[in-house]
């Protein structure tokens, strides 16, 4: 009878131990795929090295307010941290939550990275600079000469290009479609919206948080 009462036992333990380590597993393969696919970042303005391990994304729009406060705050940590080390790379794609003005922006930027790559950040910092700092969604800054006069100031652009860019002939329209084709099927709600490697952050200001996902990858 003993016997029989062991051998049930062990009979049960080892049942556990197996269905245990099909949990563990799952639970594993679960976490691998909520990190999602990571953003195609062909044709993407880029800093850092961009065959780096770790792609830390921005879906942001000239227009918005927290993406100004992102580029003053979490950005320069980033950079200090990781990207001036070349340990992970840093692109961004234009959202267009706020109309004809995020478009218009969104062709400036792009007109500016075709013609002038090198200059794409210095253009892309001024740009956000010149959000007015009480602005309102519904408050018109970004207009045509605004844009030509930052980009004359920060690039060596054509600025006759430039400015058909920034029209029905432009030749960069493309550019922001495709932007705005992988906003849509990234799901992006808000801006600004960051990816790490799939990941999209629930919070784009928790610094501790962008650095436990880099960590992790490295």
């Amino acid at each position: 009878m003993k016997k029989n009462q062991l051998l049930v036992i062990l009979t049960i333990v080892a049942v556990a131990l197996i269905a245990l380590v099909f949990v563990l597993l799952n639970q594993d393969e679960s976490t691998t795929a909520e990190r999602g696919d990571h953003v195609s970042i062909e044709g993407q303005p880029t800093l850092g090295n961009s065959d780096a391990k770790v792609s830390v994304v921005e879906f942001g729009d000239y227009k918005c307010p927290s993406c100004k406060q992102w580029g003053e705050t979490i950005y320069p940590q980033l950079k200090a941290d990781y990207l001036d080390k070349e340990d992970v790379s840093f692109s961004y794609i234009n959202v267009l939550f706020h109309g004809q003005e995020s478009i218009l922006a969104s062709l400036a930027s792009e007109s500016v990275y075709e013609q002038d790559p090198e200059s794409f950040w210095k253009f892309h910092k001024a740009l956000y600079d010149a959000q007015p700092e009480s602005q309102q969604h519904d408050n018109a800054w970004v207009t045509v000469e605004k844009l030509k006069e930052i980009a004359s100031e920060t690039t060596s652009v054509d600025l006759a290009k430039f400015e058909q860019d920034l029209g029905e002939e432009s030749t960069v329209l493309e550019k922001v479609s495709t932007d705005d084709g992988l906003v849509k099927e990234n799901g992006i709600q808000f801006t600004p919206s960051i990816m790490i490697n799939g990941v999209m952050l629930e919070d784009p200001f928790d610094y501790e948080k962008i650095q436990e996902l880099i960590e992790q990858d490295l």
